[in-house]
């Protein structure tokens, strides 16, 4: 009787501390991640939203190439590839044996299917400049492709490592919103709208047999969570104020680094007075960039003068072209005609849009803008801002690798029209040599900056936060990825 009071006092206390420390004991086969979003739908080809590639990149849809943690290209399921002369024809040696996971094999008329189906008239194909160089894609044999593109184009091989050119089979496309259906290493289980979706491992000898993907929108939840043992990592925590407290605990790892993010103050250039240059380089030198930093995000973050990575070589400072002056931008406003302005200020969920908002209508109001803050969810944001450009002025982070191109898309919701940067990206994409397309990308760095396509504010930080005994996670973020096929516990 003793014994057995002592056994179960003893219980009850290692349960008790363990509450207290958040340590503990985890299964060694399963992993719950925490993300700040939830994904539409996970159909990686269809659908702008980073939260589709955070939880299928790599792990249920692979390319032929893909993405590493330190922005490298490296073989998928293409294992080789041998490129022409001239740069105009790629060929690419598949790996054997792939099947998707309905057990329908991968060949090389899956290749031909879904790079057609991405780059087709009708796509709806996020990033389908991606495959605006592709002229006709051929099955030579069940194991080989033949790529011929209509002009070179050295970003080629990156462009086939995006999300958004994963493969897919004709025989379940059409469902892959839902239920998709990949080849790689995880297969989906289940989705419970509003809380989680489980991956689970295709073969049995996977470190983690189980993985969950558990939606926390709210960044006090995040903290909670982890602290409760109720999930083992959030890939990118979006309570900066939390970092101080987590780096001090024993149970956690806190790993700051970097993500393609240029966190911006969009403009909505087709409409008046907005369409004036003079407006947006007011609103531009409005911002104090360092103190949205410092308020919205404790720190964390780069500041930038233009729509491109820090880390990147060909990046230019360009944050003097529109330093923090209050007198300049009233004197911009009143040439223009526009001493008092009022428009509204869109912005979604994350952190760094909700809290850096508030910052920004106060800075606005400096000069005499007033903006007024409406608060949305991603589904309204898309509808709203992105698809149906209806804002005057959002916030939000482009984490998309190298994506200056969009500055010279037809009917991006920027409504940017210039003729100018649209030939510095013809320029760009016939030019192969890395020395060359470095200063092109100067060029259209320098283009946008002085056309204040939008006011640049800070290159966003990643700030992850894991389990001690959890080995694997990205620190960087050069795509919007999770990628836990390397990741396990010790």
């Amino acid at each position: 009787m003793t014994r057995t009071i002592r056994f179960g006092v003893a219980v009850v206390l290692a349960a008790t501390l363990s509450f207290l420390t958040g340590a503990y004991a985890q299964p060694k086969d399963s992993l719950t991640i925490g993300l700040t979003l939830e994904p539409p739908h996970l159909d990686p080809t269809a659908g702008a939203a980073a939260a589709i590639d955070e939880v299928v990149y790599a792990n249920v849809f692979e390319g032929l190439t893909r993405i590493d943690e330190n922005g490298a290209v490296q073989p998928q399921l293409a294992e080789s590839w041998t490129v022409s002369y001239d740069g105009r024809v790629y060929t690419f040696t598949l790996k054997d044996g792939v099947l998707f996971h309905d057990g329908t094999s991968f060949d090389a008329h899956d290749v031909v299917f879904a790079l057609d189906r991405a780059r087709a008239e009708e796509s709806v194909n996020a990033q389908k400049p991606l495959f605006a160089a592709i002229d006709r894609v051929e099955a030579v044999d069940l194991r080989t492709v033949r790529i011929f593109l209509s002009r070179p184009e050295g970003r080629l091989l990156f462009n086939l490592g995006w999300g958004d050119a994963v493969m897919v089979a004709p025989e379940s496309a059409n469902n892959n919103k839902v239920t998709p259906i990949g080849t790689g290493p995880y297969k989906f289980d289940r989705w419970v709208r509003g809380s989680h979706v489980r991956l689970i491992a295709v073969a049995d000898d996977r470190p983690l047999q189980r993985v969950t993907f558990r939606f926390l929108p709210d960044p006090s939840a995040q903290v909670a969570a982890l602290r409760a043992g109720d999930i083992d990592a959030v890939a990118n925590l979006q309570a900066p104020e939390a970092l101080i407290a987590l780096r001090s605990d024993p149970n956690f790892e806190v790993a700051v680094g970097s993500t393609e993010g240029e966190t911006i103050l969009a403009i909505n250039n087709a409409r008046p007075p907005l369409n004036d240059v003079r407006v947006r380089r007011a609103i531009a030198h409005a911002i104090d960039r360092q103190t949205i930093i410092d308020g919205a995000m404790f720190g964390f973050g780069t500041p930038i003068g233009t729509h491109f990575a820090p880390h990147h070589p060909a990046y230019l400072d360009l944050r003097s072209a529109s330093h923090y002056d209050v007198a300049k931008a009233r004197g911009l406003l009143a040439e223009a005609g526009q001493p008092d302005l009022k428009l509204t200020l869109k912005l979604p969920p994350p952190t760094y849009a909700r809290r850096g908002g508030e910052i920004v209508a106060a800075q606005l109001k400096e000069i005499g803008i007033e903006a007024e803050i409406i608060p949305l969810e991603w589904g309204q944001w898309l509808e709203q801002v992105f698809r149906g450009k209806n804002y005057d002025l959002t916030i939000v982070s482009h984490t998309e690798p190298l994506d200056i191109g969009i500055y010279g898309r037809d009917g991006y919701y920027f409504n940017y029209d210039s003729p100018d940067f649209r030939a510095l990206m013809q320029r760009l994409n016939d030019t192969s040599d890395s020395s060359a397309r470095n200063r092109i990308l100067g060029e259209s760095q320098r283009l946008i900056a002085a056309d204040a396509v939008n006011a640049y504010m800070f290159q966003l930080a990643k700030l992850g936060v894991w389990r001690k005994g959890l080995t694997g996670m990205w620190q960087n973020a050069p795509v919007q990825a999770n990628d836990v096929t390397g990741v396990r516990w010790k």
